[in-house]
Order: structure tokens, then C-alpha cells, then sequence
């Protein structure tokens, strides 16, 4: 049977992979809010999606939907807003009887997790989120490699994220902290999610840079020492970035061993809808340690050690 979806932040950069997740599982698109109306792009998904500019209203259509014929109820929420309004809009989506499937991070603030967990019991409803690269199928292969693995002694990792952003990044939400938890939240969320479901637990977590463009650290874990470099200038990608063909670089490094895993996201959100929907979703207490991880990075002081420095790291530049 077909589900009825609405989505938050339909004009976003990541709604696109949404909205080809709604479509691809078999699913029905019907209501969509963005204060930005350019959103031209719902007629390749529809041409019969109510579009809102104003949350209030698509609040209320979402309402008057609930006290309609069940067939009309919205089954899921998608929301693509900034960063700093996610929990706002989960909590929207189980207002109106609906379950909430919520782009990376989760939330900025661990403490806000919580309040996530009461209202899901008030209404019987669930968040998921999307944490995408435990689905990646050079990623599952490698996990499965660990878990088989005598981890007794710490692995040695580098990892490293470069994905190019122009001048608009620092113009928008995104450039702003408090709005999108800074680059070690808004690119590096889901890494860290990797790293902890690889090694496990933390036990130690330094930073030596951080700037608007750039962050790198070192991570003890149960089972590995990790430097970690994370960037969203074009100069740090190994090769000259080519705009809308090739800007992204991403590679880990497991004890001389590199797996680089920059292509096969193309259908990773389709797949994390196609586990929510068959009961396999990642829910809150998934999210939960890299969400109080990066909020620890990103408050703790930067350190003059050398020690665990990553390659790519020179200094401020």
C-alpha cells in the first residue's frame, strides 16, 4: 500500500535525494513546505503536491488532512530544514500523527535528544534519521571485516572528508554555527557515526585546527587511534576539482590499508527509507553517539600537541 509523505525544506540542497527516496519506494508525495519557492523541481515527482511557503499553514493543511478520511493522513514527514530547526519540525511531524524522517544531524545539542524520546511516546510515533553510510556496501563489507576481526589492539586510522563548497556555503545557515553546529556537525556527522559503529566507544577526543573551512583532531576509541581531517575548501582535494562532475573526496585508512569510498551514494537515501519503512530505520539511540561526540569536538579547546596530527594538517592556513 502506498504511504502519504509531506517534506520540510523542499527547495534544500539534500531534498532531491528525498524526494527520489519517496518515489523509488512507491510512495506518495503530498505536501511540501519551503520559504524558498523555487521548487519547480516537484513537477518531475508531481503535479498535484500542495506547496507551502508559510509552516503555519502547511501545519494546518497537515491537520485538517488527520481529521479527514484515513487514506488521506500523512503517514511520514520528511524534513531537509537547517540543522537547528530539526527537532522543531520532528516534533511537528508526531503532532499530526505522523512519523519523522529527518536528514543528518538529528539534532545540534545532545540534550535535545530527550525531548525527542518524550514526545515519541506521547503520540506512538517514531524519528528516524539518515545515516546513510551504514548502508554503503564497501562500508558493510569492512564492518563485517572488523567484527570478525581480534581488535585487541588499536587499529591506526586517517580519515579524511573534503567536499568542495563555493562561497555560498559561508553566506547561508550553514556558514553559521549556531544554526548548523559547524563543520564538524554538518559534513562530519555521519563520519563519526562510521568511526563509532568501526571502533567503538570514545574514550579520548582532541582538536588541533578549526576554522571556517576546516577541522581536524584525533580520536582515541576502544579500538583505534583515529586522525581525522575534514574540509570543505577545494584546494584539499587531491585533484582539481571540477564543478558539478567531481568535488568530493572521501577515503579512510585502516592500518596502511586505504578503502576510498567518494562514489556509491548515488541511491544510499532510497535505501535508508526503504529500512525505515520495512521496520530496519535508525532511530534516536542510533544517532546518539555521534551527536554527543561532535558536540564535544566542537567544545573542546584546540591543542597545541603534535601528537595524532593528520597528514593533510599544516598549521592554520
Amino acid at each position: 500500500m502506498s504511504l502519504n509523505f509531506a517534506i520540510i525544506g523542499v527547495a534544500g540542497y539534500i531534498a532531491p535525494r528525498h524526494l527520489k527516496a519517496i518515489r523509488d519506494t512507491n510512495n506518495r508525495l503530498v505536501a511540501a513546505i519551503d520559504p524558498n519557492d523555487s521548487v519547480g523541481l516537484l513537477d518531475q515527482y508531481s503535479l498535484d503536491v500542495r506547496y507551502f511557503t508559510e509552516i503555519e499553514r502547511f501545519d494546518r493543511y497537515l491537520e485538517k488532512l488527520r481529521h479527514g478520511v484515513e487514506t488521506e493522513w500523512i503517514n511520514y514527514v520528511s524534513i531537509c530544514s537547517p540543522n537547528y530547526l530539526h527537532d522543531a519540525h520532528c516534533r511537528l511531524a508526531l503532532r499530526v500523527h505522523a512519523n519523522a524522517i529527518c536528514e543528518k544531524p538529528l539534532v545540534i545539542n545532545p540534550w535535545n535528544l530527550n525531548a525527542l524520546q518524550e514526545i515519541e511516546a506521547e503520540y506512538d510515533k517514531r524519528i528516524f534519521t539518515i545515516l546513510q553510510l551504514r548502508l554503503h556496501p564497501k562500508l558493510i563489507e569492512l564492518h563485517e571485516i572488523l567484527r570478525r576481526s581480534d581488535q585487541v589492539n588499536q587499529h591506526d586510522v586517517i580519515l579524511t572528508y573534503v567536499t568542495a563548497r563555493g562561497n555560498w556555503y559561508h553566506a547561508s545557515w550553514k556558514g553559521a554555527p549556531e544554526k548548523s553546529g559547524g563543520i564538524a556537525t554538518n559534513i562530519g556527522i555521519h563520519l563519526f557515526d562510521l568511526l563509532l559503529w568501526f571502533f567503538g566507544k570514545v574514550v579520548d577526543v582532541r582538536v588541533h585546527h578549526s576554522d571556517a573551512e576546516r577541522m581536524s583532531g584525533f580520536l582515541e576509541l576502544e579500538h583505534a587511534r583515529v586522525r581525522w581531517f575534514l574540509s570543505v575548501n577545494h584546494n584539499d582535494l587531491p585533484y582539481v576539482a571540477t564543478p558539478g562532475v567531481r568535488s568530493t573526496f572521501r577515503s579512510i585508512i585502516i592500518d596502511g590499508q586505504e578503502i576510498e569510498f567518494t562514489d556509491g551514494f548515488t541511491d544510499l537515501h532510497t535505501l535508508v527509507y526503504q529500512e525505515t519503512l520495512n521496520g530496519r530505520g535508525f532511530g534516536i539511540e542510533d544517532a546518539r553517539p555521534s551527536i554527543e561526540l561532535v558536540y564535544k569536538i566542537r567544545n573542546t579547546p584546540i591543542t597545541s600537541s603534535t601528537d595524532g596530527v593528520h597528514p593533510l594538517l599544516h598549521g592554520p592556513k
